[in-house]
């Protein structure tokens, strides 16, 4: 493009490989981002083309719409149109295959990014082996160890717990009864009454009472 047509060529040419009706503002819109054509330039250009019949202008109102001359588009027969339409037919069905391979491999290369690299699986193998060693090495010296606790100690610890934890349940209530047998007849509260008598109870030490 020279800066002597001011576009003219570029616009003509456009207009010629679209072949659709375009303002001058749709012309500037789609040709200045790419080109840089200021809109002034567009529309003398545009003017100067069909004042010299190289395109068509026509008026809608207050608006001029320019397309190209139909006169330099050789005519088409049905037998022309009939084969575009089967050609159009063929793209369209392959333009559908190729849709449904390209979502294929998207899927599958979706698939493959999220799946751990080879590097990474070799890794988690030799992760998963080296604890697998430590848990046998753990287990075999338990195994080998000579103080196991037999059932039958075991058995007599708990049946001891038990009875611990029964006596206990039973000394705090003797002890609770009492205490509050005591107060009510003594003027004071019963946290004055504990400090007093030096009484310090399983709460004031933190003592959880087991459960049997």
């Amino acid at each position: 493009m020279s800066k002597k047509d001011n576009g003219a060529s570029l616009i003509l040419a456009y207009l010629n490989e679209r072949n659709r009706p375009y303002s001058a503002q749709d012309v500037f819109t789609n040709l200045q981002k790419q080109h840089g054509l200021g809109k002034t330039a567009v529309v003398k250009a545009m003017e100067l083309l069909a004042l010299e019949g190289k395109i068509k202008e026509k008026t809608y109102g207050k608006q001029k719409i320019y397309f190209a001359d139909q006169a330099r588009f050789k005519d088409v027969n049905d037998a022309d149109l009939k084969a575009m339409d089967s050609q159009i037919s063929g793209l369209t069905t392959e333009l559908q295959s190729l849709t449904q391979s390209c979502r294929q491999l998207e899927a599958e290369m979706k698939e493959l990014t999220s799946s751990p690299t080879t590097e990474e699986v070799i890794a988690e193998i030799q992760e998963l082996k080296e604890e697998c060693s430590d848990h046998r090495a753990r287990l075999e010296k338990i195994k080998s160890a000579t103080n196991h606790v037999t059932p039958e100690e075991k058995e007599k610890v708990c049946k001891e717990r038990d009875l611990y934890v029964k006596e206990w349940k039973k000394r705090k209530r003797l002890a609770s009864d009492m205490i509050n047998a005591i107060l009510e007849g003594y003027p004071k509260s019963k946290r004055e009454f504990l400090d007093e008598a030096g009484v310090e109870t399983d709460e004031d030490c933190k003592a959880v009472l087991p459960s049997t």
